[in-house]
């Protein structure tokens, strides 16, 4: 639809003839007649016929007025309503991908898969849910990397997250690196809206941050940690010989546990795919996804269509005066 920025410019547009109606006329100057018999021998055809191409000009001159009144109203093109994608959470994710994510110790449709391909499927369905947050991506090893920042686009994020792999940042696990990396990308964001989930299976064995510090800067930026821990039936690796040793959980519950309380966070366990997403889902109660029903219009500015108009109306006009003084005065020299 078209609408008008300023619609009350229309008012003036009476204003030419009330000009013309209270401004006293101009003085008329008395002048001799002189009748002629032989008026169209003297007087050429064009200027007999002066009468109607004034109208015509009058016509144009109008015109060219309620043109430049059209566009003196800011006329505008609104477009339909577009929702926007406003967020009501800014949450970000630090997955474990370091070495221990590699043991095949949990089932997935009926098989068995290493722990970051259960991740994979049940933290991204969980990114599906998430319609109107923005999401970013943390991927942390023997470092920390930010994959994503935080976006509206969940395919990317869950796109990132699914192309992950074993040791993509080290075969360590540096947990107050990932935190003090969350924390980082989340400290500018609205503090209500600041939640951090992490999930390992190990213990912090590198980085330059203690967990506990970072959690302590967590707190002090408003972030909330979930800390997620899964695994915690023991460890699988193979002996020189060939034979499969089992050796006991690295996972370090009462760290994470410590984080998730200093920050008014909760440190959940998941031992097995069907807790993970009972996790995943209490995730989705406490932290529900906002989703805000204010919608833009797309605005187009049409002003200048109007105003190019009058523009080339007023040239025509200004050239049409001009060829016909032209004219007169050639007529006046020859007779």
């Amino acid at each position: 639809m078209i609408d008008f920025t300023w619609p009350w410019v229309f008012a003036v547009l009476p204003l030419p003839l009330l000009v013309r109606l209270l401004w006293p006329p101009a003085a008329e100057v008395p002048a001799r007649a002189l009748r002629l018999p032989f008026y169209r021998e003297v007087v050429p055809e064009g200027r007999r016929h002066s009468g109607p191409r004034r109208r015509w000009r009058q016509f144009f001159a109008w015109l060219v007025w309620m043109l430049l009144l059209l566009a003196a109203a800011r006329p505008q093109w609104l477009g339909e309503p577009v929702k926007l994608p406003v967020a009501g959470r800014d949450l970000m994710l630090a997955v474990d991908v370091s070495g221990s994510m590699e043991q095949r110790d949990y089932q997935l449709e009926g098989g068995a898969v290493t722990r970051l391909d259960v991740v994979k499927a049940v933290a991204g369905e969980f990114i599906e849910q998430r319609a109107g947050d923005r999401l970013g991506l943390v991927l942390f090893g023997t470092r920390a990397y930010l994959q994503t920042p935080l976006t509206f686009d969940r395919v990317t994020v869950r796109s990132m997250l699914d192309e992950a792999v074993i040791g993509l940042a080290g075969i360590e696990t540096a947990v107050g690196d990932a935190i003090a990396l969350g924390v980082k990308r989340l400290r500018l964001q609205p503090q209500d809206n600041r939640i951090l989930i992490l999930l390992t299976d190990g213990k912090n064995t590198t980085g330059k941050v203690d967990p506990q510090v970072a959690a302590t800067l967590a707190a002090l930026s408003n972030v909330r940690v979930y800390t997620i821990g899964i695994g915690g039936k023991g460890i699988e690796v193979r002996s020189p010989f060939g034979t499969l040793l089992k050796r006991g959980s690295e996972l370090d519950t009462q760290t994470l546990q410590a984080v998730a309380d200093k920050t008014g966070g909760r440190f959940f366990h998941a031992t097995d795919s069907a807790q993970l997403e009972q996790v995943y889902a209490e995730l989705n109660r406490l932290e529900p996804s906002v989703r805000d029903s204010r919608s833009l219009r797309p605005v187009r500015s049409l002003y200048m269509w109007p105003a190019g108009a009058a523009l080339l109306l007023s040239m025509a006009l200004a050239l049409a005066a001009i060829a016909r003084r032209r004219t007169a005065g050639t007529t006046e020299v020859t007779g």
